[in-house]
C-alpha cells in the first residue's frame, strides 16, 4: 500500500525542523499512543513506523537524498502489508481522515479483505469509523453538509456489512440524523439549476417535518435531527426563501392533510402571496374558504379575512370583519386614523401584505406593494365583476377607482406596535443570513408572525457554529444575531398589527440623507428621554445607552440604567441570555459604536431610526479561552422607538435591515 504521506508529515513535523526537534516530536507521539481501541500489536507497528521516519530524518546524509527525491517530484510512502493498518492510522492522525477513510474501505473489500474475526479486520474496521468521523467533520466545517452527510452514510453501510462495532455505528448514526437540516439547507440553497440536488432537499425536508409530527413538532421529549422546536422554527425560517410559492403550497397541503394546523394557516398565507403576486385573485377566494375552515380559536381571524376581502374589493364585508375583531388596539387605531376608513384599511392592508405576506419566496420579488396596480388590473377587475354579478360582493363597478384612489402609496398613518419586539444574539450554519423576529404574547395581540418577512439578516447563522446547538450554533444567522426562539409555530399568539410603511423607507440609500457619526461616541449619563420631539442627538444617546448596557450585562455586569432606555421585555431577553450563558460557564465581551444615524420616520408615538454600528464580540469561557469570534466594519440595524406616559424607549429592532 502506498500512503499519500511524507516523512514530515507522518512525524508531524515542519521539512525545516532540526534533528533534536524531530527526536522531541517522536517522543511526544509516542507517548500520545491512541486510545479507542486498536490492538497492542497494530500500536507496536505504529512505534515502528514513526521510528523509522525519526531514523530517517535525523540522519544527515539519509534526509538529504529523501529531501532531493521529494524535489524531484517522490511522493507517498511504500509500506509492507503487515504495517498497512498502522500506516492508516498514522494517516488519520496526520489529518487526512478522508485518504485514510478511501484506503480503509477498499482494504475492507474482496479480493484483499482480511479474514473474519482476525485482528487486522478489527483494526481496519475501527481506522474506518473514526477516519469516516473526522473525514465528515472537515465537510462540515467547509459547510458540505450533504458531503458529510454521504461519508457518513458510507461508514455506516460498512460497518453494517461487516457487522462490527455496534458503538461506533450507533455513534455515526447519531451524527448523521443531527446533520439533518444542514443537509436540507445545504441542498436547497443550491444554484437553481441543480435541480436533483433541490428536489432531493425538498424530499428531505418533508420527511423531517413529517417524522417531527407536523410543523408544531411531536408531544415528546425526544429531539428530531437534534433540533428543539425553537430552533426549528428559526431554521424553517432560513430554508423557506429557497422555496417557490408552488412548492411551499405543496408541502403546506401534505403537512396540513397529516395533521399539522400550522401548515394549514401557512398555507392561507401562500395563497394570499401567490394570488396577489401572479394577479390570481382566484388564489384570495381560496384561501379565505380556507381560513374559515380552520380551527385556531385562539386566532383572531377577522383582520385577516378583512384584508382578504378588500382585496377582492368586498368592502362590505372587508369592513364587517374589522369591525368583529376583538383587536382594541387595532380598533383604536382605526378610530383615530386621520382620513377615509376605507383608506385606513387600505394602509393597514398593505402592511399586512409587505411584512407578513409577501417575504420568504425564491420567486417572488419584494418592491412597494401597489394596491392601484392590484385593483387596476384586468383580471382582477374581471374576475369581481363575476362574484359582483353572482351577488357575492357588495361593490358597484363605479367603487373601483373610489378603491383604488386610496390605495396609493400615499401619506400613511404609523399603527403602533411597541409591543412587537425584534431579537437579536442567536449564533446560525454557514453564515447564511437571517434575522428573528419576536413578539409579546400579550392577549389584545394575536398575529402569526412565522411568515414575516422580518428575517433578513443574521450575521452568525444557524451553520456558522455546530456545537452550540443546531441552530444555536440552520440558519449564523447568525450572525449578529438571535438570542433565544421565536416561538412561532406558536404562531397563534401575535397581533397582525403593523406599522405602515413611510414614504421615507421607499426612497433609495443613494438619495436619503445620512449623518455620519463619530464611531468614538460615548453616553455619559443616563437621563429618561421624555421630551415630546427628541432630536436626533438624544435618540442617539439613547441607542448607544442601549449597546453600552446590553454590553455590560452580557459580559457578566449589571445595568439597571437599561430599564431606563428600553421596555421590560428587551431587557429580560437580555438577563435570560445572560443567564443561559453563566450555565456554560461563558461571558461575551461586546463593543458595539453607532457609526451612522439616519432618522425614517416620527409621530408623537413611534419613531423609526436606521443606524449602521461597528460591531465586534468574543465569546470566552470562563477558563479565559475564546469560543467564537466576530468582527462587523458595518452593521445596518433598524430601532424604533415607543412613547408611553412621556417616556420614550427602545421597543424593537431588527439588524441588517
Amino acid at each position: 500500500m502506498e500512503l499519500p504521506i511524507d516523512h514530515f508529515r507522518l512525524l508531524g513535523v515542519s521539512p525545516s525542523a532540526k534533528a533534536e526537534a524531530v527526536l522531541r516530536a517522536f517522543q511526544l507521539r509516542l507517548d500520545r499512543t491512541p486510545d479507542q481501541g486498536f490492538t497492542q500489536e497494530v500500536l507496536l507497528q505504529r512505534a515502528e513506523l514513526l521510528r523509522l521516519s525519526a531514523d530517517l530524518l535525523t540522519d544527515a546524509l539519509l534526509r538529504e537524498d529523501y529531501e532531493n527525491a521529494l524535489l524531484g517530484g517522490a511522493s507517498g510512502l511504500e509500506l509492507s502489508s503487515n504495517r498497512e493498518v498502522a500506516g492508516l492510522i498514522l494517516l488519520w492522525e496526520a489529518d487526512s481522515p478522508l485518504e485514510a477513510f478511501t484506503l480503509a474501505r477498499k482494504a475492507l473489500q474482496p479480493p484483499q479483505a482480511p479474514a473474519l474475526g482476525s485482528s487486522r479486520e478489527a483494526d481496519l474496521a475501527l481506522v474506518a469509523a473514526l477516519s469516516c468521523q473526522s473525514a465528515s467533520q472537515h465537510s462540515q466545517e467547509q459547510r458540505h453538509y450533504q458531503s458529510a452527510a454521504l461519508l457518513l452514510q458510507e461508514g455506516i453501510q460498512l460497518l453494517q456489512r461487516m457487522g462490527k462495532l455496534p458503538n461506533e455505528r450507533q455513534m455515526l448514526e447519531q451524527e448523521l440524523e443531527n446533520l439533518l437540516p444542514y443537509r436540507i439547507l445545504d441542498l436547497l440553497s443550491r444554484d437553481i439549476g441543480d435541480q436533483e440536488s433541490h428536489q432531493e432537499g425538498l424530499q428531505l425536508l418533508d420527511a423531517f417535518v413529517l417524522q417531527r409530527g407536523g410543523l408544531e413538532g411531536g408531544e415528546g421529549p425526544e429531539l428530531i435531527g437534534g433540533v428543539e422546536q425553537s430552533d426549528f422554527v428559526l431554521f424553517f425560517h432560513q430554508i423557506r426563501k429557497f422555496l417557490t410559492v408552488q412548492e411551499q403550497l405543496d408541502l403546506f397541503k401534505n403537512w396540513q392533510k397529516r395533521g399539522s394546523i400550522d401548515a394549514g394557516f401557512l398555507g392561507v398565507i401562500v395563497l394570499v402571496a401567490a394570488g396577489f403576486s401572479q394577479r390570481k385573485p382566484e388564489r384570495l377566494q381560496q384561501a379565505r374558504k380556507s381560513l374559515k375552515s380552520l380551527e385556531l380559536p385562539e386566532l383572531d381571524k377577522y383582520p385577516l379575512l378583512g384584508c382578504i376581502a378588500l382585496l377582492l374589493a368586498d368592502v362590505k364585508q372587508a369592513e364587517d370583519y374589522f369591525s368583529r375583531s376583538l383587536d382594541e388596539g387595532l380598533k383604536n387605531w382605526l378610530e383615530s386614523y386621520q382620513g377615509e376608513p376605507l383608506a385606513a384599511l387600505c394602509d393597514y392592508c398593505r402592511g399586512w401584505l409587505r411584512r407578513d405576506v409577501l417575504p420568504g419566496y425564491r420567486d417572488i420579488d419584494i418592491e412597494p406593494v401597489d394596491l392601484e396596480a392590484w385593483f387596476a388590473d384586468r383580471d382582477v377587475q374581471a374576475y369581481v365583476e363575476n362574484l359582483e354579478r353572482k351577488g357575492a360582493l357588495g361593490l358597484a363597478k363605479s367603487s373601483f377607482s373610489f378603491l383604488s384612489s386610496l390605495s396609493s402609496e400615499g401619506p400613511q398613518q404609523d399603527f403602533d406596535i411597541d409591543e412587537m419586539e425584534f431579537k437579536t444574539n442567536l449564533p446560525m450554519p454557514g453564515g447564511l443570513p437571517a434575522v428573528e423576529k419576536e413578539t409579546n404574547n400579550s392577549s389584545s395581540k394575536r398575529t402569526y408572525t412565522f411568515i414575516n418577512g422580518g428575517f433578513k439578516n443574521l450575521f452568525k447563522s444557524f451553520f456558522s457554529n455546530r456545537q452550540s446547538s443546531l441552530i444555536s450554533s440552520l440558519v449564523v444567522f447568525a450572525l449578529l444575531a438571535i438570542g433565544s426562539s421565536l416561538g412561532v409555530l406558536n404562531l397563534r399568539n401575535k397581533s397582525l398589527m403593523e406599522t405602515s410603511i413611510s414614504k421615507q423607507e421607499l426612497i433609495e440609500d443613494s438619495t436619503e440623507s445620512k449623518s455620519i457619526l463619530d464611531s468614538s461616541f460615548i453616553v455619559k449619563e443616563v437621563v429618561p428621554l421624555t421630551v415630546k420631539e427628541p432630536s436626533e442627538g438624544q435618540i442617539q444617546t439613547l441607542l448607544q445607552k442601549w449597546l453600552n448596557g446590553k454590553a455590560k450585562v452580557l459580559s457578566g455586569g449589571k445595568d439597571r440604567d437599561l430599564y431606563i432606555v428600553a421596555r421590560e421585555a428587551l431587557v429580560k431577553r437580555v438577563e435570560l441570555e445572560r443567564a443561559k450563558d453563566k450555565l456554560r460557564e461563558e461571558s461575551q465581551n461586546i463593543k458595539a459604536n453607532i457609526i451612522s444615524f439616519k432618522l425614517v420616520s416620527q409621530t408623537p408615538k413611534r419613531i423609526e431610526v436606521k443606524v449602521k454600528i461597528e460591531y465586534n464580540d468574543q465569546r470566552i469561557k470562563s477558563s479565559g479561552e475564546i469560543v467564537s469570534e466576530t468582527s462587523i466594519p458595518s452593521l445596518k440595524v433598524t430601532y424604533v422607538l415607543g412613547r408611553e406616559k412621556e417616556l420614550w424607549q427602545l421597543v424593537d429592532y431588527i439588524s441588517g435591515g
